[in-house]
Protein backbone atom coordinates (compact mmCIF):
# COMPACT_ATOMS: atom_id res chain seq x y z
CA UNK A 1 0.00 0.00 0.00
CA UNK A 2 1.57 3.19 -1.03
CA UNK A 3 1.08 6.31 0.79
CA UNK A 4 -0.33 9.84 -0.30
CA UNK A 5 3.31 11.51 -0.17
CA UNK A 6 4.71 9.16 -2.59
CA UNK A 7 2.61 9.63 -4.95
CA UNK A 8 2.68 13.46 -5.11
CA UNK A 9 6.63 12.58 -5.86
CA UNK A 10 5.82 10.25 -8.22
CA UNK A 11 3.41 12.84 -10.16
CA UNK A 12 5.81 15.82 -9.65
CA UNK A 13 8.64 13.25 -11.29
CA UNK A 14 6.84 12.39 -13.89
CA UNK A 15 5.97 16.19 -14.94
CA UNK A 16 9.05 17.48 -14.64
CA UNK A 17 10.21 14.82 -17.30
CA UNK A 18 7.82 15.68 -19.96
CA UNK A 19 9.09 19.30 -19.69
CA UNK A 20 12.12 18.54 -20.04
CA UNK A 21 11.48 16.28 -22.91
CA UNK A 22 9.79 19.56 -24.88
CA UNK A 23 12.25 21.61 -23.81
CA UNK A 24 15.27 19.43 -25.07
CA UNK A 25 12.78 19.19 -28.36
CA UNK A 26 12.11 23.31 -28.62
CA UNK A 27 16.07 23.14 -27.75
CA UNK A 28 16.87 20.79 -31.03
CA UNK A 29 14.15 22.93 -33.44
CA UNK A 30 15.54 25.71 -32.79
CA UNK A 31 19.18 24.74 -33.02
CA UNK A 32 18.08 23.12 -36.52
CA UNK A 33 16.38 25.93 -37.48
CA UNK A 34 20.06 28.62 -36.72
CA UNK A 35 21.77 26.08 -38.80
CA UNK A 36 19.67 26.13 -42.00
CA UNK A 37 18.78 30.15 -41.71
CA UNK A 38 22.07 31.47 -41.41
CA UNK A 39 24.24 31.77 -43.95
CA UNK A 40 27.62 30.00 -43.05
CA UNK A 41 25.63 27.17 -40.71
CA UNK A 42 23.32 26.39 -43.67
CA UNK A 43 26.33 25.51 -46.05
CA UNK A 44 27.97 22.78 -43.78
CA UNK A 45 24.09 21.48 -42.95
CA UNK A 46 22.60 19.38 -45.59
CA UNK A 47 20.36 20.99 -47.78
CA UNK A 48 16.97 19.06 -49.06
CA UNK A 49 16.19 18.03 -52.44
CA UNK A 50 13.22 19.85 -52.64
CA UNK A 51 15.14 23.66 -52.38
CA UNK A 52 16.43 23.14 -56.05
CA UNK A 53 15.90 26.04 -58.54
CA UNK A 54 13.04 26.31 -59.96
CA UNK A 55 14.70 28.76 -62.64
CA UNK A 56 16.71 25.13 -63.82
CA UNK A 57 13.71 23.35 -64.49
CA UNK A 58 12.13 26.34 -66.63
CA UNK A 59 14.95 26.21 -69.05
CA UNK A 60 14.75 22.28 -68.94
CA UNK A 61 10.90 22.64 -70.37
CA UNK A 62 12.21 25.54 -72.57
CA UNK A 63 14.72 23.50 -74.04
CA UNK A 64 12.43 20.57 -74.72
CA UNK A 65 9.33 22.16 -76.01
CA UNK A 66 11.16 24.26 -78.61
CA UNK A 67 11.43 28.19 -78.97
CA UNK A 68 8.37 29.16 -77.92
CA UNK A 69 8.88 31.37 -75.17
CA UNK A 70 7.81 29.79 -71.57
CA UNK A 71 6.83 32.00 -68.58
CA UNK A 72 8.16 30.46 -65.39
CA UNK A 73 8.87 31.84 -61.69
CA UNK A 74 12.37 33.36 -61.28
CA UNK A 75 13.10 32.79 -57.34
CA UNK A 76 13.83 29.47 -56.53
CA UNK A 77 11.77 27.44 -54.31
CA UNK A 78 11.32 27.91 -50.54
CA UNK A 79 13.13 25.52 -48.30
CA UNK A 80 10.54 23.02 -46.18
CA UNK A 81 9.35 24.08 -42.81
CA UNK A 82 11.96 23.45 -40.16
CA UNK A 83 11.12 21.74 -37.28
CA UNK A 84 10.96 24.94 -35.12
CA UNK A 85 8.38 26.52 -37.81
CA UNK A 86 5.97 23.42 -37.58
CA UNK A 87 6.34 23.70 -33.85
CA UNK A 88 5.32 27.52 -33.62
CA UNK A 89 8.50 28.38 -32.12
CA UNK A 90 9.64 30.61 -35.05
CA UNK A 91 7.10 32.73 -37.58
CA UNK A 92 6.86 30.42 -41.34
CA UNK A 93 7.56 32.61 -44.46
CA UNK A 94 5.07 33.97 -45.88
CA UNK A 95 2.76 32.03 -48.71
CA UNK A 96 4.04 31.97 -52.02
CA UNK A 97 1.73 33.47 -54.61
CA UNK A 98 0.31 30.78 -57.04
CA UNK A 99 -0.65 30.41 -60.00
CA UNK A 100 -3.45 32.62 -60.05
CA UNK A 101 -2.00 34.70 -57.65
CA UNK A 102 0.21 35.56 -60.84
CA UNK A 103 -2.26 35.71 -63.11
CA UNK A 104 -3.57 38.36 -61.39
CA UNK A 105 -0.92 40.28 -60.96
CA UNK A 106 -0.11 40.20 -64.48
CA UNK A 107 -3.56 41.67 -65.51
CA UNK A 108 -3.37 44.39 -63.38
CA UNK A 109 0.42 45.74 -64.62
CA UNK A 110 -1.42 44.90 -68.47
CA UNK A 111 -4.54 47.59 -67.38
CA UNK A 112 -1.41 50.17 -66.12
CA UNK A 113 0.35 49.73 -69.29
CA UNK A 114 4.02 48.91 -67.65
CA UNK A 115 5.00 46.90 -70.67
CA UNK A 116 4.47 49.76 -73.07
CA UNK A 117 6.21 52.23 -71.15
CA UNK A 118 10.44 51.98 -70.95
CA UNK A 119 12.11 50.29 -68.24
CA UNK A 120 12.37 52.64 -64.95
CA UNK A 121 15.65 51.70 -64.08
CA UNK A 122 17.57 52.31 -67.60
CA UNK A 123 14.71 54.29 -69.29
CA UNK A 124 14.94 52.19 -72.86
CA UNK A 125 12.00 50.08 -73.97
CA UNK A 126 11.96 46.27 -73.50
CA UNK A 127 12.23 45.13 -77.42
CA UNK A 128 13.11 41.62 -76.55
CA UNK A 129 15.33 41.97 -73.86
CA UNK A 130 14.45 39.35 -70.65
CA UNK A 131 11.71 41.08 -68.98
CA UNK A 132 10.76 40.48 -65.09
CA UNK A 133 7.68 41.07 -63.40
CA UNK A 134 7.51 41.54 -59.77
CA UNK A 135 5.15 40.54 -56.95
CA UNK A 136 3.66 44.36 -56.97
CA UNK A 137 3.10 44.22 -60.59
CA UNK A 138 5.87 46.57 -61.73
CA UNK A 139 8.49 45.48 -64.71
CA UNK A 140 11.75 45.96 -64.85
CA UNK A 141 14.95 44.64 -67.34
CA UNK A 142 15.88 41.33 -65.74
CA UNK A 143 19.57 42.78 -66.06
CA UNK A 144 18.54 45.86 -64.99
CA UNK A 145 16.61 44.18 -61.72
CA UNK A 146 19.59 42.14 -60.96
CA UNK A 147 22.29 44.93 -60.92
CA UNK A 148 19.55 47.20 -58.87
CA UNK A 149 19.63 44.24 -56.64
CA UNK A 150 23.39 44.00 -55.96
CA UNK A 151 24.31 47.77 -55.89
CA UNK A 152 21.43 48.36 -53.18
CA UNK A 153 22.31 45.05 -51.31
CA UNK A 154 18.74 44.16 -50.66
CA UNK A 155 15.40 43.32 -52.77
CA UNK A 156 13.30 46.24 -52.85
CA UNK A 157 10.99 47.35 -55.55
CA UNK A 158 12.38 50.51 -57.59
CA UNK A 159 9.67 51.98 -57.83
CA UNK A 160 6.96 51.38 -54.51
CA UNK A 161 9.72 50.28 -52.47
CA UNK A 162 8.34 47.23 -51.25
CA UNK A 163 10.33 44.77 -50.14
CA UNK A 164 10.82 41.48 -50.32
CA UNK A 165 9.27 40.90 -53.58
CA UNK A 166 9.15 37.70 -56.32
CA UNK A 167 9.60 38.12 -59.52
CA UNK A 168 8.35 35.96 -62.37
CA UNK A 169 10.02 36.26 -66.41
CA UNK A 170 7.34 37.32 -69.01
CA UNK A 171 7.46 38.04 -72.41
CA UNK A 172 4.68 41.18 -73.06
CA UNK A 173 7.30 44.00 -74.33
CA UNK A 174 8.25 41.22 -76.61
CA UNK A 175 5.14 40.54 -77.74
CA UNK A 176 4.20 43.99 -78.38
CA UNK A 177 7.42 44.98 -79.73
CA UNK A 178 7.01 42.28 -82.74
CA UNK A 179 3.37 43.59 -82.95
CA UNK A 180 4.88 46.54 -83.17
CA UNK A 181 7.47 45.88 -85.85
CA UNK A 182 4.77 43.73 -87.64
CA UNK A 183 2.72 46.95 -88.11
CA UNK A 184 5.57 49.19 -89.01
CA UNK A 185 6.20 46.34 -91.73
CA UNK A 186 3.07 46.59 -93.07
CA UNK A 187 2.57 50.23 -93.04
CA UNK A 188 6.21 50.63 -95.53
CA UNK A 189 4.49 47.68 -97.59
CA UNK A 190 1.03 49.51 -98.34
CA UNK A 191 2.92 52.94 -98.57
CA UNK A 192 5.37 51.12 -101.30
CA UNK A 193 2.29 49.65 -103.35
CA UNK A 194 0.58 52.77 -102.77
CA UNK A 195 3.15 54.79 -104.28
CA UNK A 196 3.89 52.48 -107.17
CA UNK A 197 0.49 52.09 -107.87
CA UNK A 198 -0.02 55.95 -108.16
CA UNK A 199 3.04 56.26 -109.91
CA UNK A 200 1.90 53.85 -112.86
CA UNK A 201 -1.44 55.38 -112.99
CA UNK A 202 -0.09 58.67 -113.53
CA UNK A 203 1.79 57.19 -116.73
CA UNK A 204 -1.72 56.16 -118.03
CA UNK A 205 -4.30 58.83 -116.69
CA UNK A 206 -3.83 61.85 -118.02
CA UNK A 207 -4.32 65.20 -115.74
CA UNK A 208 -7.31 67.42 -115.89
CA UNK A 209 -4.93 70.72 -116.17
CA UNK A 210 -4.85 71.39 -119.37
CA UNK A 211 -1.16 72.69 -119.64
CA UNK A 212 0.14 69.38 -117.79
CA UNK A 213 -2.15 67.53 -119.83
CA UNK A 214 -0.66 69.13 -122.91
CA UNK A 215 2.63 68.14 -121.55
CA UNK A 216 1.18 64.21 -120.56
CA UNK A 217 0.75 63.62 -124.57
CA UNK A 218 3.90 65.01 -125.90
CA UNK A 219 5.81 63.33 -123.37
CA UNK A 220 4.12 60.31 -124.55
CA UNK A 221 4.52 61.01 -128.18
CA UNK A 222 7.96 61.73 -127.93
CA UNK A 223 8.26 58.38 -125.29
CA UNK A 224 7.31 56.14 -128.67
CA UNK A 225 9.59 57.85 -130.57
CA UNK A 226 7.27 57.45 -134.34
CA UNK A 227 8.85 59.05 -137.14
CA UNK A 228 6.39 58.54 -139.84
CA UNK A 229 2.85 59.19 -140.37
CA UNK A 230 0.57 56.78 -140.06
CA UNK A 231 -1.70 57.60 -142.85
CA UNK A 232 0.63 58.61 -145.88
CA UNK A 233 3.34 56.86 -143.95
CA UNK A 234 6.26 59.23 -144.97
CA UNK A 235 8.48 60.93 -142.58
CA UNK A 236 6.87 63.00 -139.88
CA UNK A 237 10.05 65.48 -140.27
CA UNK A 238 9.48 66.49 -143.56
CA UNK A 239 8.24 70.27 -144.19
CA UNK A 240 4.79 69.51 -143.64
CA UNK A 241 2.56 70.18 -140.19
CA UNK A 242 2.64 68.13 -137.64
CA UNK A 243 -0.18 67.78 -135.46
CA UNK A 244 -0.40 66.12 -131.84
CA UNK A 245 -3.67 64.35 -130.91
CA UNK A 246 -5.28 64.18 -127.41
CA UNK A 247 -4.54 60.75 -127.64
CA UNK A 248 -1.04 61.17 -128.18
CA UNK A 249 -0.25 60.01 -131.61
CA UNK A 250 0.77 62.34 -134.40
CA UNK A 251 -0.21 62.82 -137.97
CA UNK A 252 0.39 65.38 -140.77
CA UNK A 253 -1.85 68.00 -140.92
CA UNK A 254 -2.89 67.62 -144.58
CA UNK A 255 -3.61 63.87 -143.66
CA UNK A 256 -5.41 64.19 -140.75
CA UNK A 257 -7.70 67.07 -142.41
CA UNK A 258 -8.21 65.15 -145.84
CA UNK A 259 -9.23 61.95 -143.01
CA UNK A 260 -11.72 63.91 -141.57
CA UNK A 261 -13.09 64.95 -144.47
CA UNK A 262 -13.39 61.86 -146.07
CA UNK A 263 -14.92 60.63 -142.70
CA UNK A 264 -18.51 59.17 -143.19
CA UNK A 265 -19.22 59.46 -139.40
CA UNK A 266 -20.30 62.19 -137.79
CA UNK A 267 -18.19 62.26 -134.63
CA UNK A 268 -14.40 61.92 -136.05
CA UNK A 269 -11.97 59.74 -133.88
CA UNK A 270 -8.53 59.09 -134.14
CA UNK A 271 -7.37 56.44 -137.68
CA UNK A 272 -5.25 54.77 -134.70
CA UNK A 273 -7.01 53.88 -130.95
CA UNK A 274 -10.18 54.81 -132.68
CA UNK A 275 -10.76 57.76 -129.64
CA UNK A 276 -12.48 61.43 -129.88
CA UNK A 277 -9.81 63.56 -129.98
CA UNK A 278 -8.50 67.13 -129.81
CA UNK A 279 -5.38 68.58 -131.84
CA UNK A 280 -2.76 71.15 -131.62
CA UNK A 281 0.30 71.88 -133.80
CA UNK A 282 3.73 71.19 -132.44
CA UNK A 283 5.49 72.72 -134.87
CA UNK A 284 6.42 73.82 -139.04
CA UNK A 285 8.90 71.27 -139.22
CA UNK A 286 7.59 67.79 -137.85
CA UNK A 287 8.86 67.16 -134.31
CA UNK A 288 11.40 69.49 -133.64
CA UNK A 289 9.91 71.76 -131.10
CA UNK A 290 8.74 68.64 -128.81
Amino acid sequence: MQCPGFVKVAKGHSSSKVDGRKLAIAAVALQDHIAQTIPHLKSCSRTHPAASSRTHRARQHHKETGPEPVEYVLDPDPPPLTLAQKLGLVAAPERRLTAEDWMEVKSRSLREGDSTQPCVICTEEFRLQPQVLLSCSHVFHKVCLKSFEHFSGRKCCPVCRREPYETRVIHDGASLYLEKCAVRIQACWRGFVARKWYKDLRKLVPPNDPQLRRQFFEAKAVCRDVSDCPICLTSLHSSKAVLLLSCSHLFHEPCLRAFERYCSETTVTCPLCRRMYTSRPVGAHGLTTL
